[in-house]
């Protein structure tokens, strides 16, 4: 019987031994459940990072199948909410927003796009920054495009609450995660049968948040953290509970996630954004999947501030390469890249056909730049 990851010795972030004895155990239990595939979800763009950028999948047993989940937030982002952005700058109003998000294509244009046609677009690293610009310019009007899941959305609510200036306002995409994992553990075309939940996010809101989740779809999940040794452990734990069929969160990131989270960055999320339901780009609708700010920020809220009429852009047609982007299956964990006829022909970094290949978080650009399911034993051979 493999040891649970508590009795092992004490982790260090890069251990050789240490992720070897790991991969024995989840062999172990991946031979000892004796079917294929076993197929688990992570919702996390830096997970999938960290399993590609480390070749973590070429030694994965072959009955294991690692999938990745919606866990890029710049790919969720649906193209109506793009053109809300577009068409700010397009009425003179500055713009800014984190890098990844300047080239995921609306209906029919990008920030990218509009700041080449001399629009005032920029990329900043956060909030506060654009509070800084605004504050310098009283005279000019500053949004913040604000993407991002629970960590990001907590920074924004933070500079919300911090008396930020008239002239500055925040155009919210940010999404909350537990209710699009709840869409795929309930979608009967699903074939997950675990979860990998992010660390980083579960800092915010505790590992409690997954319980009732985890009982109502007799689904395991486990939190863990990001680098190798993170991973290869909580994909142990997750194919222990799916091997004993029991529908249980376990805490595999202990020195950063407890179960309650961090309160006061939940009170600060909740004070100034409420969920509601919203289009996850390519994937569904999801009830309370959005985060939008409260009545009682409307002074600061884009879409009450300004009058946004994007229905222009909605009227385009979708050319016939975007129809063929399966970019919101791939989220849904019901394809991977190279299911794509596009993937690394028409749609490349350098010509992203959907978000999936424009962000670092997104699967196909990731898949793109280290590959996916790596053979060593084809490696081997070439030899």
């Amino acid at each position: 019987m493999p040891d649970r990851v508590g009795e092992a010795k004490e982790i260090k972030f890069r251990d050789p031994e240490l992720a070897a004895a790991l991969g024995r155990n989840l062999t172990a239990l991946v031979d000892e459940i004796g079917r294929s595939p076993i197929s688990l979800m992570h919702v996390c763009g830096s997970h999938e990072q960290a399993i590609a950028k480390y070749g973590l999948r070429a030694n994965f047993p072959k009955a294991l199948d690692v999938i990745m989940g919606p866990g890029c937030p710049v790919c969720v982002t649906d193209a109506p909410e793009v053109d809300e952005g577009v068409e700010l700058a397009r009425q003179g109003v500055h713009v800014a927003t984190f890098g990844d998000m300047l080239r995921v294509p609306g209906t029919r244009l990008s920030l990218a796009d509009a700041q080449a046609e001399g629009h005032k677009v920029y990329v900043v690293y956060s909030a506060a920054q654009v509070v800084k610009m605004a504050k310098e310019n009283p005279g000019e009007e500053y949004v913040f495009y604000a993407t991002g899941f629970e960590t990001t959305a907590v920074a924004t609510a933070a500079v919300l609450l911090d008396e930020p200036p008239p002239n500055f306002s925040v155009l919210s995409a940010h999404k909350y995660v537990p209710p699009a994992m709840e869409i795929v553990a309930q979608n009967p075309k699903s074939r997950v049968e675990g979860f990998l939940a992010a660390g980083h996010a579960a800092v915010i809101t505790g590992y409690g948040i997954f319980e009732p989740m985890a009982k109502k779809y007799g689904v395991p999940i486990v939190v863990t953290g990001f680098e190798p040794l993170d991973i290869l452990a909580g994909l142990v734990e997750l194919v222990r509970l799916v091997r004993d069929k029991s529908p249980e969160v376990f805490n595999a990131y202990p020195r950063c996630v407890t179960r309650e989270g961090n309160l006061n960055a939940q009170r600060m999320m909740w004070q100034v954004f409420q969920p509601a339901s919203g289009m996850w780009r390519g994937i569904a609708e999801i009830p309370d999947g959005n985060l939008r700010l409260r009545p009682e920020f409307a002074r600061f809220d884009a879409r009450k501030k300004f009058s946004i009429d994007a229905s222009v852009y909605a009227s385009d047609a979708a050319s016939e390469l975007v129809k063929s982007c399966i970019c919101g299956n791939i989220m849904s964990g019901l394809a991977s890249p190279p299911d794509c006829t596009l993937f690394r022909k028409e749609c490349d970094p350098q010509h992203p056909v959907g978000a999936c290949m424009v962000s670092s978080e997104g699967t196909c650009k990731i898949w793109y730049e280290y590959g996916g399911r790596p053979d060593l034993s084809e490696l081997k051979d070439a030899v």
